[in-house]
């Protein structure tokens, strides 16, 4: 377990939500120090690129060659990011009936009567 305080896990969190989000919202690949101008908090160069390298290992962006780094741009938008943690946690868990039912049970009425809408469209999509 690290010794890490929890204020600091939270800002790596935050830290890394703030760079997927400037990633998303340029459209484009982008190098760490771009990345990093950006966000302007006065980070190392070395310390974003070590961010987007991991992100990049962990699939969440690709990488093509830029002088002598890299440029990034997320795989996927931010729906698809959620959706498939969404679907890594039902993988991982044996009793997915009892997920899946406590999570719509949880559901605001207007949620639950999306998720009917987009069952049945898809539903319709596959006939």
């Amino acid at each position: 377990m690290s010794n890490k305080p929890r204020d600091e896990r939270r800002q790596h969190g935050e830290l890394v939500a703030d760079v997927l989000a400037v990633l998303w919202q340029s459209g484009r690949p982008m190098t760490a120090q771009q990345v990093n101008a950006v966000l302007d908090k006065g980070l190392a160069r070395t310390t974003m690129a070590t961010i987007l390298a991991r992100l990049y290992e962990k699939g969440t962006l690709r990488r093509t060659p830029a002088g002598r780094g890299f440029a990034y741009e997320p795989v996927e938008d931010a729906a698809g990011l959620v959706a498939g943690r969404m679907h890594r946690e039902m993988e991982s868990e044996p009793r997915r009936d009892l997920v899946l039912k406590r999570f719509v049970s949880s559901l605001s009425e207007a949620d639950e009567e999306m998720l009917r809408s987009l069952l049945l469209e898809a539903e319709d999509e596959s006939e």
